[in-house]
């Protein structure tokens, strides 16, 4: 029983991170505390994407003439690519994020959820 905890370790962080993620976007009132909850989500999908993506024993997509082109041997670029996107459009999306919790705050000074829907009406 053990052995299979061990043998899946990283899918088990990646369900915390996940959970932790969804506590932080679920619960908090707070708006970055939020904002925090949905970072945390979304590096947990991206660590699923590139964990589930990788092999044991393989190598990067060149060709290396001691492995010949048996596509086994090699780690496939995709999933890796596109979560090298995703993390820039989260980049992007957090810095938009911060701006609005600026505008926020600003006009309303407060980032309280609740107390924030009291003032918008």
């Amino acid at each position: 029983m053990a052995e299979f905890f061990l043998s899946y370790y990283a899918y088990w962080f990646i369900f915390a991170l996940t959970v932790v993620g969804l506590y932080g976007m679920l619960v908090k009132k707070n708006l970055v505390k939020k904002l925090i909850g949905m970072t945390i989500f979304q590096t947990s999908v991206i660590v699923f994407f590139v964990a589930s993506a990788s092999k044991w024993n393989a190598t990067i997509p060149v060709i290396d003439p001691e492995i010949g082109a048996d596509p086994s041997g090699y780690i496939n670029p995709i999933p890796h690519t596109l979560m090298l996107t995703a993390i820039v459009v989260g980049v992007a999306t957090i810095g938009l994020a911060l701006a609005l919790l600026m505008s926020i705050y600003r006009r309303y000074h407060t980032l309280d959820e609740p107390h924030l829907l009291q003032r918008m009406k």
